[in-house]
């Protein structure tokens, strides 16, 4: 009788939790939750049969709404655990309810369901935040019964809304970077979707296809986009059936087989689901502000970061102390804050010791003497993978995986693996807490490695999930709780893990493998839809010191150089250092600005224009770069000013100084000299003290 009192008490009629425009109530007599905050509003119930689902989800600063396709269509579970599997008819008993505080101004409520035959305990978790209108849930899976069981199916966004009687779908994605099977550098993809039931598809995570995002639209510009929480492979799809008038979308995790044992729980990753009214620029923006909030590892600097870096690859193997300090003296004097030690410095991959050889004085002395001239100090580890002579395999040769990377000539570790995964975790505190390490550049072949070795702690059929989950995540969330103050950056096959989960662990990606001055406007280009900018890192090889190579690599995060700087003559050393003083300049309107999109995609032969406006402080940034192109100037008309603002214009290079109101900036321009065919230049817009 007490259990059944507690379970009562839980759901009589709670009061509204509020916190910052946010507020949750629960109706008792027809069992509805709603969700909301200044311009969202979230509906979800059960039926007197116990079926779940959600109602609708809507924007109540313009009105849009999405419902449910119709009763018992629309739920936010769909998985098979065992011989449950859990879809939108599904029926349930309510078990409890309870809210929560989700922290950064947000609330979470918490619902916990049983299916019919008490196999499995669900609890159901869904989070609001203040000025965003975005739901954000995840899952939890209890297993109530006395056998193991395998969770198969996991969907990570399962809705089905009624669709739009605003014309046509379209659908829109974003590629990663990868070279195989083909290459691919973040082109944007768009798609109409078709009403006969036609399946549009992607894969996301690491070594998938797309970055895990995608937002939709109809003709009115009336929108949603969604992202998930996971590093592994997943496929998701979208279509819609006009007879049945309804939109479905699916992001299920590609081969899961994870077995839990009694009483263990199931974690179902989290995902977002967002609303917009407007373009793709508007789409990428709220999710972008969404996650700078709530998700984002936060910056290890909002004064300087992102920062501007120099890295030893552009040696490649082929530095030592001598050269190390050497650069280290010069790139203070250029106005580097980070300086990155890059693949070279141990005794070999997996023998994470530093090369006494080529520096005698030890990793150690080298990050005091960086730090001594005012840099943090960055040291490249590329932790899962192992050279086959590394003392690590020879002891422990069973730790591969199953499945070859080939990360220069080093065999793959498998991180879902217990024992492995505990000398990573003891190896990566090790190196950066005796090194003193401000910043891992995390390398590898494939973070999420699939492996179907039956003598390792993992099902042989899960590495995907595992990897993920309990290898991966895993060594990040732990390492990083042992060293707090070190950062980390994402920089796995140069752009190809990038996912919200990543966005949780790294501070910043790369997005373009050291691809030249096009290939990384390019991946600016793509990658600045789904992601902040500051999640945009560039790695600028070795090439031609001209001003259309540096301002190539001016927007997004981090600007990672690697020239030869004890190679490079002074002229342009002073051109160099006068560059950085130039991105140092913009880089905080870049990184917390809503991005403009103002021409296609750069190409040879064409001009390429994006744009950065900061809202609160109501200025903007643009880099118009010629690539080859006919024409020697372009007419920019930036977007989102105030029409009746006075706006001060200048540029990098031009000397003119203009006046001019928004509105007039906007419709009929400014115009942005090119004088070379490869050139590029930064204009300032700000507004008129």
């Amino acid at each position: 009788m007490r259990i059944t009192r507690i379970i009562l008490a839980s759901l009589v009629c709670l009061p509204a939790l509020q916190a910052s425009g946010v507020q949750i109530t629960f109706e008792p007599v027809v069992r509805r939750w709603t969700l909301a905050n200044e311009v969202m509003r979230a509906q979800f119930a059960i039926s007197p049969e116990g079926i779940f689902g959600m109602e609708k989800i809507e924007r109540t600063d313009t009105g849009d709404e999405w419902l449910a396709a119709g009763p018992g269509s629309n739920s936010p579970l769909r998985f098979t655990v065992g011989d449950l599997t859990v879809g939108p008819r599904s029926l349930f008993r309510l078990v409890a309810h309870r809210q929560e505080d989700a922290g950064k101004g947000g609330k979470r409520q918490v619902i916990e369901l049983e299916d019919a035959a008490a196999r499995a305990r669900i609890r159901l978790n869904l989070e609001i935040y203040p000025g965003h209108a975005v739901l954000r849930y995840w899952t939890e899976v209890q297993n109530l019964t006395s056998r193991r069981v395998w969770a198969r199916l996991a969907d990570l966004v399962p809705f089905r809304l009624a669709a739009s009687d605003e014309g046509q779908f379209r659908w829109f994605r974003v590629n990663q970077w990868t070279i195989v099977p083909k290459e691919q550098n973040f082109e944007p993809l768009e798609s109409r979707v078709r009403t006969d039931g036609t399946t549009l598809s992607m894969q996301s995570g690491a070594r998938g296809t797309q970055c895990a995002w995608w937002a939709l639209r109809d003709d009115k510009d009336r929108g949603l986009f969604a992202g998930w929480e996971f590093d592994g492979r997943t496929a998701a799809s979208v279509k819609q059936v006009g007879a049945e008038d309804y939109i479905q979308f699916s992001a299920t995790i590609q081969e899961l087989n994870h077995p839990v044992d009694p009483g263990d729980t199931f974690l179902i990753p989290p995902a977002f689901i967002g609303l917009f009214r407007g373009d793709w620029d508007e789409a990428g923006y709220r999710t972008q502000r969404f996650v700078e909030q709530v998700l984002a590892k936060p910056m290890p600097d909002d004064e300087k970061f992102p920062y501007v870096a120099w890295d030893t690859w552009g040696h490649e193997h082929d530095f030592d102390e001598t050269t190390l300090r050497r650069s280290a003296e010069i790139a203070a004097k250029l106005g580097v804050e980070l300086f990155i030690v890059d693949l070279g410095w141990a005794r070999a991959i997996g023998d994470w010791y530093t090369d006494r050889t080529r520096f005698p004085s030890g990793m150690k002395a080298i990050s005091e003497y960086v730090h001594s001239l005012g840099m943090k100090f960055g040291l490249h580890l590329a932790f899962a993978e192992a050279a086959p002579d590394s003392p690590v395999l020879k002891e422990n040769p069973d730790w591969t995986t199953s499945e070859e990377y080939y990360y220069h000539g080093a065999k793959s570790l498998c991180l879902a693996h217990t024992p492995a995964r505990n000398w990573v975790i003891e190896e990566l505190t090790r190196v950066i807490q005796n090194y003193g390490v401000d910043w891992v550049l995390q390398d590898g072949e494939n973070m999420v490695k699939k492996c179907t070795k039956t003598t390792h702690t993992h099902d042989p059929k899960d590495s995907n999930y595992s990897n993920a989950i309990d290898g991966l995540n895993f060594i990040l969330q732990e390492v990083q709780r042992r060293t707090p103050d070190t950062v980390w950056e994402n920089c796995e096959d140069g752009g190809n893990m990038m996912t919200f989960n990543m966005v949780r662990n790294y501070v910043t990606s790369i997005t373009n493998d050291a691809n030249g001055a096009l290939g990384a406007r390019q991946a600016a280009y793509g990658a600045t839809y789904p992601f902040p900018p500051r999640y945009v890192d560039r790695y600028m090889p070795g090439e031609t010191v001209d001003k259309y190579s540096t301002r190539s690599y001016f927007f997004g995060g981090p600007w990672i150089l690697m020239n030869r700087l004890t190679e490079m003559s002074q002229e342009d050393l002073e051109l160099l250092a006068a560059e950085i003083s130039a991105f140092k300049k913009m880089r905080s309107t870049v990184r917390d600005g809503k991005v403009f999109h103002l021409t296609a995609r750069p190409a040879p032969g064409r001009i390429d224009a994006m744009q950065a406006h900061h809202e609160k402080a109501n200025q903007s940034v643009a880099l118009v770069t010629r690539d080859g192109a006919n024409a020697n100037s372009y007419l920019l008309k930036p977007r989102g000013l105030q029409p009746d603002t006075t706006y001060r214009v200048t540029f990098l290079d031009d000397r003119r100084v203009l006046l001019m109101n928004g509105s007039q900036l906007m419709n009929s321009g400014v115009r942005v000299n090119l004088p070379d065919a490869a050139s590029a230049e930064v204009v300032f817009i700000d507004p008129r003290e």
